[in-house]
C-alpha cells in the first residue's frame, strides 16, 4: 500500500475513534447485565416486519421512521428478497416504482432512477460502492431504493436517487441458516450465513454463496463466489467495533442481447448469441474491508466513524451488434475490450446531538467525509485485420442473419479508439443538519459543501487535465402529520455530478471546463401508516437536469451532450402485513421525462431511454395454514424507447410469476418460484439502439432452506 494511503487511512482511523449509531442497518448494542448475569441484545434500528422497514439511518443519516423521511424511498426486506428469489438488483428494482435496470452492456448493475441513468449510484451501508460490477445479494438484510437527489448524505452524483445495501450485522447469539436452489435451466447456487457468539461481547458473522449461472441465451453461462466475515466487539455499553472484509469473484459470459429491425427489437432470435463464445466475457475482483466505530456519550450525543478500503479489478470483453439489421440481412458488429483498476479510500464521521429550545425538538446532525479513489481505466478496440468487406478502417464488419450467428476473427491492437488514463479523485466534505419537531410538525434543513478534484493523464495522448469544482449542496423538507399515522410532506434537494461522468473517464480538454450536471427535484407526497408494519405511500415530483449527458445511442461507448432534461410523475406505493400472514408490495408509476433543450445529439421533446410512461408491479404471499404458503405477482411496463435517438421501441409487456412455499419442520422450508408463467415474449431493458435484452421464458426455481 502506498505511503499516503498509509497516512490516510491512519487519519481517518483517528477521526472515527468515537461513533454511534450505524449508518443504514441494524445496530445491535449491549445493555447492562441482566440479574443472571447475561448480556441482552437491544435493536435500535432497522426494525424489520415482514415487506415492510419501520426504521432507516439512509435518507437522513439518523434513525428516522421512514413515514416520516420527506423523500420516496423502498425498501425491499430480506423475507421478499427470499420469496421471490431474486438474484440480483435487476429482479429487485421491478417492484420499485419510477426505477428501471438497464443493461448495463452485460457487465455490470446499471439503474434509471427518475429517467437519470447511472452506473455510480451505489452504496453499502451507506459507504460509496462505485466500482461497475454485479452486486450479490447473499449478505443483505435490506435493499434500500431513495427516489430523488439527495447530496447532503451521499455526494456528488445521485441525480435520480440512489440504491444502498444494509448488510447483516453480527448479535450477541449463536444461529444460522443455510439454502440450496436450482432453476429450469440448470442455474443453481448454495449460500450459508452463521452468527456466532464468541463472549459475552464479542460476536462474529459469516455469509457466503457460490452461484453457477445459466439462462436461456445459446451461449451463458459463468460463477461468482463471495465471502463476508464481520466481527463485532461490544467494548461497553456505549461503544462497539465492527470489523468486515467481503471478497467477491465474478466470472460471467457478457452478453449484449440482439441488435433491431424497422424500429423494433428483432424477433424470432430471442435465444440468438450476436456474440462471440469465448471473447463476450466479463471478470471482476473485490476486496473491501471496512471499519466502523460506535460511541454513545449520553442518550444525547453520540458519534459514528466509517472507513472503506476498496481494491477492485475489472475486465471485460465483448463483441456485440453495433447497428440495426440491414435491407440486405446484415448485422454490424464491432468489439472492444475493457480494463479497470481502482482503490477506493473513504471515511465518514457523523456527530448526532438531540437537544431542545423551548419546545422544539432538534436532532443536530454534523459530520465530515474524505476520499480519494485511484483509477486506471484502458480500453482496445477490436479488428477485423484482413477480413473481406471490414469497413470503418477495419472496426467494422457486416455478418450476415443467421442462427447460430459467425463473426469472423477479431484482433486486439492499438489503434482507433484506444484509451488509457490514470485518474485520482479527491474529496473533502462537511455537511449539517437538523431535524427539528413541534409537535405534529417536523422540518429538515441542511446543506452539505463538497470539494472535489479530479486529475487525469492520458497515457496516450500524453496529456494532463484536471478539473476542482465546489458544490452547495442543500436540502429541505416539511412534514405535517394532520394525524399520528399520516405523514405529508415536501421536500427540496440538489445534487452535482462532474463532468468527468461516473466513472471519472469522460474528463478532457472539453468537459474540463464545462460546469457540473445540475440535478433539481421538488416532491410533494403522503405516506399512511394504517398498522404497525404497513406502509402506504404516494408522491408527486419534477426534476429538473442541466448540463445533461448522456450514452451514444450509436456505439454505447461515447458520451454526448443533451443539454437539460426534465421529469415529472407520480408514484403510489403499499408494502407490509394486511394481516400476519398476508405480505403484499405494490407499486404504480407514471413517468414523463423529456430532453426540454435540443442539442446536436437530441432534439428537445425527445423521451428519456427506458423510461415508461406506466409501470405497475404487485406481489403478495399468503399462509394459507402455519406450513403451507402461496405466492403471485404481476409486472407491466408500457412502450419505451431504447436510447434517446427514439428510434427503437421497446414493446410493453406483462409478466405474471408464481411461487409455492412449505415447511417441512420449523428448521426446513422448500419453495417453488415460477417466472413468466403464461411465457410471454418481451424486452425488458437495452443499452443501446441495437443492444436489446431477450425476457426469459417460462421457468421455475426450486429452493430448500435450513435454519437453526
Amino acid at each position: 500500500m502506498r505511503p499516503e494511503i498509509l497516512c490516510l487511512l491512519a487519519a481517518t482511523s483517528a477521526l472515527g475513534l468515537l461513533p454511534a449509531p450505524a449508518l443504514a442497518g441494524p445496530t445491535t448494542a449491549p445493555a447492562p447485565a441482566d440479574p443472571e448475569g447475561d448480556r441482552v441484545d437491544v435493536t435500535v434500528t432497522g426494525q424489520r416486519s415482514g415487506y415492510a422497514t419501520a426504521e432507516t439511518s439512509t435518507a437522513t443519516r439518523t434513525p428516522t421512521p421512514i413515514k416520516d423521511v420527506p423523500q420516496a424511498i423502498t425498501s425491499i426486506e430480506r423475507q421478499q428478497i427470499d420469496d421471490q428469489a431474486f438474484r440480483s438488483i435487476s429482479d429487485a428494482l421491478r417492484y420499485v416504482p419510477g426505477a428501471i435496470a438497464a443493461q448495463g452492456e452485460g457487465n455490470r448493475d446499471q439503474i434509471v432512477l427518475r429517467g437519470n441513468n447511472s452506473t455510480a449510484d451505489f452504496f453499502v451501508d451507506g459507504q460509496r460502492d462505485d466500482v461497475q460490477y454485479y452486486r450479490p445479494l447473499y449478505n443483505l438484510d435490506r435493499l434500500e431504493i431513495l427516489r430523488g437527489p439527495n447530496a447532503l448524505t451521499f455526494g456528488r452524483g445521485g441525480g435520480g436517487g440512489v440504491i444502498n445495501r444494509v448488510t447483516k450485522t453480527p448479535t450477541l447469539a449463536t444461529f444460522g441458516g443455510a439454502s440450496a436452489s436450482v432453476d429450469s435451466f440448470g442455474a443453481w447456487y448454495v449460500d450459508g450465513d452463521l452468527n456466532y457468539r464468541l463472549s459475552d461481547s464479542v460476536a462474529v458473522r459469516a455469509n457466503a454463496v457460490r452461484e453457477e449461472f445459466a439462462n436461456h441465451r445459446q451461449v451463458y453461462g459463468g460463477h461468482v463466489t463471495a465471502v463476508n466475515p464481520v466481527v463485532k466487539w461490544f467494548a461497553g455499553p456505549d461503544t462497539a467495533f465492527t470489523l468486515s472484509y467481503e471478497y467477491v469473484d465474478d466470472d460471467r459470459v457478457t452478453d449484449r442481447g440482439i441488435p433491431s429491425l424497422g424500429g423494433r427489437p428483432l424477433t424470432g432470435f430471442r435465444d440468438t448469441f450476436f456474440g462471440v463464445a469465448g471473447i463476450n466475457r466479463t471478470q471482476f475482483t473485490g476486496n473491501v474491508a471496512r471499519a466502523t466505530v460506535e460511541h454513545r456519550f449520553s442518550d444525547a450525543l453520540s458519534i459514528t466513524g466509517r472507513l472503506l478500503y476498496g481494491d477492485y479489478d475489472k475486465y471485460y470483453s465483448n463483441a456485440f451488434p453495433s447497428g440495426s439489421v440491414t435491407a440486405a440481412g446484415l448485422v454490424p458488429v464491432q468489439a472492444y475490450r475493457d480494463f479497470t483498476f481502482r482503490e477506493n479510500l473513504l471515511s465518514q464521521t457523523d456527530l448526532v446531538w438531540r437537544t431542545r429550545t423551548g419546545a422544539i425538538e432538534h436532532v443536530i446532525l454534523a459530520g465530515a467525509e474524505f476520499g480519494r479513489q485511484d483509477t486506471r481505466s484502458s480500453r482496445l478496440n477490436g479488428f477485423f485485420d484482413g477480413v473481406a468487406g471490414a469497413t470503418d478502417n477495419g472496426l467494422t464488419f457486416a455478418a450476415p442473419l443467421a442462427d447460430p450467428f459467425v463473426v469472423p476473427p477479431i484482433v486486439f491492437r492499438t489503434g482507433s479508439g484506444q484509451r488509457d488514463n490514470v485518474s485520482t479523485a479527491t474529496i473533502f466534505a462537511g455537511y449539517v443538519q437538523d431535524q427539528l419537531k413541534i409537535g405534529p410538525v417536523e422540518l429538515l434543513l441542511g446543506v452539505r459543501h463538497d470539494r472535489f478534484r479530479l486529475d487525469v493523464t492520458d497515457q496516450v495522448a500524453g496529456q494532463q487535465f484536471s478539473r476542482s469544482d465546489a458544490l452547495w449542496s442543500p436540502r429541505a423538507g416539511l412534514v405535517v402529520h394532520p394525524i399520528k399515522p399520516v405523514s405529508l410532506y415536501f421536500s427540496y434537494a440538489r445534487s452535482y455530478l462532474p463532468q468527468s461522468g461516473d466513472q471519472f473517464t469522460s474528463l478532457n480538454v472539453t468537459t474540463a471546463a464545462l460546469k457540473p450536471e445540475q440535478f433539481d427535484n421538488y416532491e410533494v407526497g403522503a405516506k399512511w401508516e394504517p398498522r404497525a408494519g404497513l406502509l402506504i405511500a404516494a408522491n408527486v415530483y419534477q426534476l429538473d437536469r442541466t448540463n445533461t449527458r448522456a450514452v451514444s445511442p450509436v456505439d454505447g461507448r461515447t458520451t454526448v451532450l443533451t443539454g437539460a432534461q426534465r421529469s415529472r410523475g407520480i408514484e403510489i406505493e403499499a408494502r407490509g402485513a394486511i394481516t400476519p400472514d398476508w405480505q403484499l408490495s405494490f407499486g404504480y408509476s407514471y413517468q414523463d421525462a423529456r430532453i426540454t433543450e435540443t442539442t446536436l445529439a437530441a432534439r428537445a421533446g425527445s423521451k428519456v431511454a427506458l423510461v415508461p410512461e406506466h409501470s405497475v408491479s404487485a406481489f403478495t404471499r399468503y399462509n394459507v395454514t402455519k406450513r403451507f404458503g402461496i405466492g403471485a405477482g404481476v409486472s407491466y411496463f408500457s412502450d419505451r424507447f431504447a436510447s434517446i435517438s427514439n428510434s427503437v421501441t421497446l414493446p410493453g409487456y406483462a409478466r405474471v410469476d408464481a411461487a409455492l412455499y412449505y415447511k417441512l419442520t420449523k428448521a426446513i422450508e422448500v419453495q417453488v418460484n415460477v417466472e413468466n408463467l403464461f411465457d410471454a415474449g418481451y424486452f425488458p431493458t437495452a443499452h443501446t439502439d441495437n443492444n436489446i435484452s431477450t425476457g426469459a421464458p417460462l421457468n421455475g426455481r426450486a429452493t430448500i432452506r435450513f435454519r437453526f
